[in-house]
This record gives C-alpha cells, sequence and structure tokens, in this order.
C-alpha cells in the first residue's frame, strides 16, 4: 500500500531533483554568459583584465573565478566556444545546397555574424594559445566540394582553386570587420560589401 508518507517522501526527492537541475541550469548559463562576455571583451581589448569580463557578463569577480580559476582556463573554454561557434556557422550556411556561389556567399554571411570572435581569432590568436581554432584552412572536403560543384554549375571562376578562395573569403572577412570597427560602419552595410567583393571576385570571366 502507498502511504501518505511515501508519498511526501517521493514529493520531497522529486523536489530536490527539481532544485539540483535548476542549479546546474543556472551555473551553466552563468558559464556560457562569461565565456558570450570573453569573446566580446577579449575581441575588442585582448589585454582586457578579468575584472573587464567580469563587468560585461554581470557577475561579480569571485563569481567568474569559481567557474574559471585561471587566465588559461577561461581562454580555453573561449577556445572552445570559437570552434562550436564556427562549426554551427558552417552547418548554417548549408553548402550542400544550391549552386556553388550562393554557399560561398551564405558562408561569408554566417561567418561575418560571428563578430568579435573574428577580431579575437584573427588579431591576437596567440592569446588562446594552442587552442586558437584555426580559420584560414577552409579547405576541408565540404568546402572544396562546394567550390568544385561551383565550377560545375557555371557560377565560379573554374580557375579559382579552393585553397585560394577559401584564403579570398577569410581576407574579405577580415577586412569587413576591419573596416567596422575603423570606420564605426554599419555591420548590415559591410557585409553588403563584403558578399559584393566576393562575388565579383569569385564570377567566371
Amino acid at each position: 500500500m502507498f502511504h501518505l508518507s511515501q508519498a511526501n517522501t517521493r514529493y520531497g526527492a522529486d523536489n530536490l531533483w527539481s532544485v539540483a537541475q535548476n542549479e546546474r541550469g543556472a551555473r551553466a548559463r552563468t558559464r556560457q554568459a562569461i565565456i558570450a562576455a570573453a569573446i566580446e571583451v577579449l575581441g575588442q581589448n585582448p589585454a582586457a583584465a578579468l575584472s573587464d569580463i567580469a563587468a560585461a557578463a554581470e557577475v561579480g569577480r569571485t563569481t567568474l573565478h569559481r567557474y574559471f580559476p585561471e587566465r588559461s582556463d577561461l581562454l580555453r573554454a573561449v577556445a572552445a566556444e570559437s570552434s562550436a561557434r564556427l562549426d554551427r556557422a558552417t552547418a548554417n550556411a548549408r553548402l550542400e545546397e544550391g549552386t556553388g556561389a550562393e554557399a560561398l556567399q551564405r558562408l561569408c554571411r554566417e561567418y561575418f555574424d560571428l563578430g568579435n570572435l573574428l577580431s579575437l581569432i584573427f588579431n591576437e590568436p596567440q592569446c588562446l594559445g594552442d587552442e586558437t581554432p584555426v580559420v584560414d584552412d577552409g579547405c576541408d572536403d565540404q568546402f572544396t566540394a562546394m567550390v568544385e560543384r561551383g565550377h560545375r554549375d557555371g557560377t565560379i571562376d573554374i580557375c579559382l582553386p579552393a585553397p585560394w578562395l577559401s584564403s579570398l573569403m577569410w581576407s574579405q572577412l577580415y577586412a569587413g570587420w576591419s573596416y567596422v570597427a575603423s570606420h564605426n560602419a554599419s555591420r548590415h552595410e559591410v557585409l553588403r560589401l563584403v558578399v559584393r567583393t566576393v562575388e565579383g571576385a569569385i564570377a567566371p570571366r
């Protein structure tokens, strides 16, 4: 027979489980907020103090140190998040869909939206140490297949190999974000310029 005392015990256990889950969720959100703030702050100033990152994340420095005891711990987490964001951006670009040129343009848009993450990787990769995501060798099988499809469908100049187009894309993304920072320009307008430049450069002659 199921007694009321058993019900209360089960209810208490369920409550404890729920509280534990909420605490884990809150810790995960706080950790992610610190990492996101670090990307934004370090993307603008790689020498920024941990106190600046804590302020941007709206947590105390003690809280930041509870999650990341050393600066190197935070940088490793930033590097891991950087790789994850690059992977998500690549997936969102749907490189296997449409013409080769359309796929490359989508990839430019997705990467451009990574914002200060690109600034951090481009300008101060050494601050992330050995964990820095590699962004200049985009000629993996997926990228190469996209370019070769563009060669076949006539939307990408057949004289332009995949490694060259990878370098072209990253150089234009770097130029775009540098322009945003130095000219206080609209991100929307600069993205339009980046895509237009890449589109013109890859067009068959």
